[in-house]
């Protein structure tokens, strides 16, 4: 499964609706921050892959999702086509400051030819999620993908690319930090890797709440209608007898 259970129903139109702002965990999200602009490699945290957002495109739920870091919400955008993740899944890990010098040993892509300018231009796709209407998140989803994974769906147009290429160089992404399972950290087989923006925090839920429950697969609902069958058969015949 890439990135989250396969949906069977289609990209919603709605326009991104803001969560309520939590001052709490905004001050938890922004210790995170500074101790990572002071900190120029990874940090280990503690992660829990929480829900999506019910947009979906290729067969696929789409970016942003939601997790807890260390038990702190945040928001998780999908850079890595390449490997998967579950609703409920926890695992340990690297937490990678996207800043210039920053030591990117500790991520999936960190070894490739010019992985800084790939990771500042996801980090600048993800930004046009809050402001972008439901019908772009495909394009900017897979646009973020194909930077790293060139087997991974392809945008309509390049159109995302281009504009990317362009600005990414303008923005800063002092508050974005690079999500990567722990080592050894292989190209396959092991959990999603993503980036969120810890400051300043980004709050937006496109369909009002965290989607944590999906429509079964149909082999499940193949399963469940077969055990409804039996069950009423059961009971009538005990009522039968006498």
């Amino acid at each position: 499964m890439n990135t989250n259970p396969k949906p069977n129903s289609t990209a919603g139109t709605s326009s991104p609706v803001p969560a309520r702002f939590i001052p709490v965990r905004c001050l938890a999200i922004c210790a995170v921050a500074l101790c990572l602009s002071a900190n120029l490699s990874a940090e280990t945290v503690q992660m829990v892959f929480d829900g999506v957002n019910g947009t979906e495109a290729f067969g696929y739920y789409l970016s942003p999702y939601y997790g807890t870091m260390d038990a702190t919400p945040v928001n998780l955008i999908c850079v890595d086509f390449a490997n998967e993740v579950q609703i409920g899944e926890q695992w340990e890990a690297n937490l990678t400051p996207l800043t210039a010098g920053a030591d990117l040993s500790g991520t999936r892509w960190g070894a490739e030819p010019g992985a800084l300018s790939l990771y500042e231009q996801a980090a600048w796709l993800s930004l046009q999620f809050a402001s972008q209407p439901v019908s772009q998140y495909a394009d900017i989803q897979a646009t973020i993908w194909q930077l790293f994974y060139s087997a991974a769906p392809s945008p309509g147009s390049s159109f995302w690319l281009q504009d990317a290429q362009s600005n990414y160089a303008s923005a800063g992404y002092q508050g974005f930090a690079i999500i990567t399972n722990t080592g050894p950290v292989e190209q396959s087989g092991q959990v999603q890797e993503f980036l969120t923006q810890l400051s300043p925090k980004v709050e937006f839920q496109p369909f009002g709440q965290i989607q944590s429950n999906v429509t079964p697969e149909p082999a499940t609902n193949a399963m469940i209608g077969l055990a409804l069958v039996c069950a009423g058969w059961a009971c009538r015949r005990r009522r039968a007898q006498p």
